[in-house]
């Protein structure tokens, strides 16, 4: 097994971050353009916001299947094949003319983008020592916020300079890159025992991991934070597109530096772990992003950044937590359990906006915040459940 500080620890570690990297800048790419993708093919923010929530949906739906497919074929064939097919996508991206066209290859491009952070986790869970994996998972998810960051960067930034087109030239040569620096540093599964491919099977340990309270409550956090968190910062590029901010494309990317602070709690969610409960860390995590959206309400851009900040560094404490959570009490069938988690994170974040846009509609900015906190609410209640069930005689 590999142990902390090791190595081969930091190839590994190094290698899934890279790799997270790569998936979650393709992701988030085209979050900065929504205001440039309404104007351009003349459709509404709802609908120019499907060019990310195909891709979040996709993903997540196909989790399920890459999940429990690794668990029979192996964790790394299956994590750069994957990647080759985000490669790909990219570049029919560049070449679309019309949003139908981008939309479903931005689905296409959803399947493909599953393929990581499907198995990533199940990896760490086979390959590390326990508490390498709590590490690990922190860092690996610092690697989704920089991801998060640097796709939003890149799709504002050449949106502006280059057009919206060329972002997915730029992406697919990034992505590229990543992949061959993946391909060399990740060690192979070594202790990796597959199992036949049965969908009975698979079936099966979906159930059970759902009648787990300990897994399903923290699946139901990760859902419902992410089903807030994603979709405030699509609401805000319209925002602050608006009067009286008036922000271009590549001011609207930067804002998507507040994600540096979710950097920093995905680091640090590990060692919290280490000294409180993981469901205390979960609801510390919660109030946080609570904190966070209550001071957007100040209407100056320097509030809603502070904002976001503390948002960013809540929710990933939070989702870092988490999901280390799921790896380390799922019984059997690791990925599958991995993957079901991130299905509920996902389809949160494929169906948060449609939540949050009647409220959006009726009171603008203020309309997010409150349908924010009655989401963030239930979820913290979620947390303090999961402790109490955590701390109940088994």
């Amino acid at each position: 097994m590999i142990e902390i500080g090791t190595t081969q620890f930091w190839r590994a570690t190094f290698a899934l971050c890279l790799g997270s990297f790569m998936v979650f800048a393709n992701v988030y790419v085209t979050q900065p353009l929504l205001p440039t993708l309404a104007a351009e093919f003349e459709i509404s923010p709802l609908k120019a916001s499907w060019s990310l929530t195909v891709t979040t949906l996709t993903l997540g739906l196909s989790l399920l299947f890459f999940g429990p497919l690794s668990d029979a074929l192996g964790r790394t064939r299956l994590m750069i094949a994957s990647m080759v097919g985000v490669v790909i996508c990219g570049v029919a991206l560049s070449l679309v003319t019309s949003f139908e066209q981008l939309f479903l290859l931005r689905a296409i491009q959803g399947v493909c983008l599953a393929g990581l952070p499907a198995i990533a986790i199940a990896y760490m869970g086979d390959e590390f020592h326990q508490k390498a994996v709590m590490v690990a998972v922190g860092l690996y998810i610092s690697g989704n916020t920089i991801g998060g960051i640097g796709g939003r960067l890149i799709g504002g930034f050449v949106g502006e300079l280059l057009g919206w087109q060329d972002v997915f030239v730029a992406m697919s040569l990034m992505s590229a890159c990543c992949l061959a620096v993946f391909i060399y540093l990740l060690p192979p599964s070594r202790q990796f025992s597959a199992k036949p491919l049965r969908p009975k099977g698979i079936l099966l340990d979906i159930v059970r991991h759902l009648q787990n309270p300990l897994l399903l409550l923290a699946c139901l956090i990760g859902g419902f934070n992410f089903f807030i968190f994603i979709n405030q910062y699509s609401y805000a590029t319209f925002l602050l597109a608006a009067a009286p901010y008036n922000l271009s494309a590549s001011l609207l990317g930067m804002l998507f530096l507040t994600y540096l602070s979710g950097t920093i709690g995905s680091a640090i969610s590990g060692r919290l772990s280490l000294k409180f409960t993981q469901p205390v860390v979960i609801a510390m995590g919660t109030m946080c992003i609570m904190i966070g959206s209550l001071v957007t309400f100040i209407p100056s851009i320097m509030a809603i950044v502070v904002g976001f900040l503390i948002n960013a560094f809540g929710f990933f404490v939070a989702h870092s937590t988490a999901s280390s959570w799921v790896s380390r009490h799922a019984k059997s069938a690791r990925a599958t359990a991995s993957s079901l988690y991130l299905v509920f994170y996902y389809l949160g974040a494929s169906t948060g906006g449609f939540y949050l846009n009647p409220f959006w509609q009726f009171a603008g900015w203020k309309g997010i915040v409150v349908g924010s906190l009655c989401v963030l609410t239930l979820t913290f209640f979620l947390a303090v459940v999961l402790q109490c069930r955590f701390n109940k005689p088994q």
